[in-house]
């Protein structure tokens, strides 16, 4: 099967930040807001896309679903927001994502061989965020003394980046769930500089040109590329 990037559902921590917060960090609240409506309206397409299958199937998908929104959240908390501490809790939310959606596959499997499924992915989501937390600490240790008194001067001038990238990544989840022959796919959204990356299952070849085509159209996409897959061929 594939790899699937799945995690549980996380509380709405990111509601807790005020306007003038988030306009500290350079998005505005209505810019905030249209992320996480995009991340909460591409939640329920993917659920509804959950209702066609069954048994297992349908619970896989249903992991992954909520997986991405808790992923998603963790990711735009990260652009408006940027720190070690962000990108740390991307990699954890990632981590728990795999696990999931690997111990839900487990289900298909019985006995001794489910025993093992389940200890390996465990053994799989302990090693991620071993190395997550690794990362975050080498990171912080590398940097000279000078750098880290500026810190927060040199963040304050990289989230246009990150908030650039959010908005077109809210933009194209908006544009792809606004058309009609996609609203049942279940296709994945990632931008950075500029570049957006789509993912995810669609039904044809043609869902996947559309896709393509809708994500060019939005307005700051300077390119496009698809790692999407046709559902019955992973």
């Amino acid at each position: 099967m594939n790899k699937l990037n799945i995690t549980a559902i996380a509380a709405a921590i990111a509601l807790a930040f005020s306007a003038g917060a988030l306009a500290a960090q350079g998005m505005s609240k209505d810019e905030y807001k249209a992320a996480q409506n995009s991340i909460a309206a591409e939640y329920k397409s993917a659920i509804a896309g959950c209702g066609s299958l069954s048994a297992n199937a349908k619970d896989v998908c249903m992991a992954e679903a909520k997986g991405n929104e808790k992923v998603a959240k963790a990711e735009l908390e990260a652009r408006n927001k940027p720190s070690d501490k962000a990108r740390y809790a991307v990699s954890i939310a990632k981590a728990e994502a795999d696990y999931a959606v690997a111990k839900e596959k487990c289900d298909d499997r019985a006995g001794n061989d489910k025993k093992v499924c389940v200890k390996e992915a465990k053994a799989a989501e302990t090693r991620a965020k071993a190395d997550a937390k690794a990362q975050m600490k080498t990171s912080d240790a590398s940097k000279p003394a000078k750098e880290k008194s500026t810190a927060s001067a040199s963040k304050k001038e990289s989230p246009g980046e990150y908030v650039d990238d959010a908005v077109i990544t809210a933009k194209v989840k908006a544009a792809v769930l606004e058309e009609p022959s996609l609203k049942s796919a279940e296709i994945n959204v990632e931008t950075s500089k500029g570049t957006v990356q789509l993912s995810g299952f669609v039904r044809s070849r043609a869902d996947i040109n559309k896709a393509v085509e809708i994500a060019k159209g939005v307005k700051g996409v300077k390119s496009v590329k698809n790692d999407m897959i046709l559902k019955g061929t992973q």
